[in-house]
Parts: C-alpha cells; structure tokens; sequence
C-alpha cells in the first residue's frame, strides 16, 4: 500500500517528534508499505524515510522543482519526482497514495490534510485517513474540531472521516483494515 505521510520539514522541533517519525517509518517499511511524502530530508518528513530506509521499504519524494536548497531533499528516495508547483505536488501525492496520516508538522503539513479531509467530504475520495497525536501535539486541534462542531460550522458526523491514534502500531492497523465509511452520514436529514 502507498502511504502519504504529512509532517514537518523543521529539525528545530523536539527530537521526540522525529524518533516517532523514524518508529512510524520503520513500521511501514516492515509491512511493506511505501512512502509517499514531500521529499524532505528534515524534521518528520526525514525521519519517517529515514525510518523506512533502514526497513528497506520504498521511498516516493514527490517536490517541487524550487525546492532546490542543498540538503532539503532527502537523498535516498527510491523515486524522486520534481513539479511545477505545490499544487501539482499535492494532486500528485493524493492520486499516489491509498490513505494518508498527518504527523506533526505546521502550516503546510495542515494544508495537506485538511484539503484531503474536504475532498473526502465531499465525496471526491474514499481513502483512510488518520493523524498520529505524538505527545499530544493535535490535542487542540481536535478540541478546535470540536468547538467547530458545537458551533455548527461542522457536522459531527466529519468526525467519522479520520482517525486520531497515538500509536503508530494501531495506526497502521487501522489503515490496513479500512472500510470507506459511507458518505450517506454527511447527507442532510430532513427536519
């Protein structure tokens, strides 16, 4: 299965976040899953393919072409692929990949998901989709999700589209065993 990892390119963050980047990637790698990322060689974005390195999995860096600064790309990528824009990268990255996880990571990493969580809203893709909340890093996101929701700004049943885990072990296994959820729940009812 092609994964898509989203995380932080940064080395400045805890290194905690990365180790839990190179645990996810090793996990993938042994079994047998690919990556699918940005390309990054820092930050979680390294350690995830650093971790599937060392598992001897298989590396899609998928970046755009301005991303030219000596030691931003990670080196080892078993396939490196260049676009035009960011745009492109994430089109690219989205038609690659079989589900996605959002790691750690800022505004970017955010952009990422929550463009794939409202394309899976509204139908456009099936595909799983989960965020791994190392250290409680999400944990005001969710509330804010949360929040949201008692406003009325999202339906409650969005919460069903993804998958909050800890652990990337569990993670992964709900990956594997997905079921697209039935995007009937986010009809409107009648009153």
């Amino acid at each position: 299965m092609n994964i898509c990892v989203y995380g932080a390119s940064s080395d400045l963050i805890d290194k905690s976040f990365i180790e839990a980047a190179e645990d996810l990637g090793r996990e993938m790698a042994k079994r047998g899953h690919a990556l699918i990322y940005g390309a990054g060689a820092g930050g979680v974005m390294g350690g995830t393919a650093r971790g599937v390195a060392e598992g001897g999995g298989k590396i899609i860096g998928i970046a755009p072409s301005f991303f030219n600064v000596d030691g931003m790309i990670y080196e080892n990528c078993t396939e490196l692929i260049r676009t035009e824009t960011m745009r492109s990268r994430k089109e690219l990255m989205e038609q690659r990949s079989d589900a996605f996880i959002m790691a750690p990571g800022g505004i970017g990493t955010f952009d990422e998901f929550f463009e794939m969580l409202t394309l899976k809203q509204l139908s456009r893709h099936t595909k799983a989709m989960t965020v791994l909340n190392v250290n409680g890093y999400f944990d005001d996101l969710m509330k804010f999700i949360k929040h949201a929701i008692k406003e009325n700004f999202i339906k409650q049943e969005c919460e069903e589209l993804y998958k909050v885990f800890e652990d990337p072990g569990k993670l992964l296994d709900y990956i594997e065993d997905y079921k697209p959820v039935d995007m009937n729940i986010l009809r409107f009812k009648d009153v």
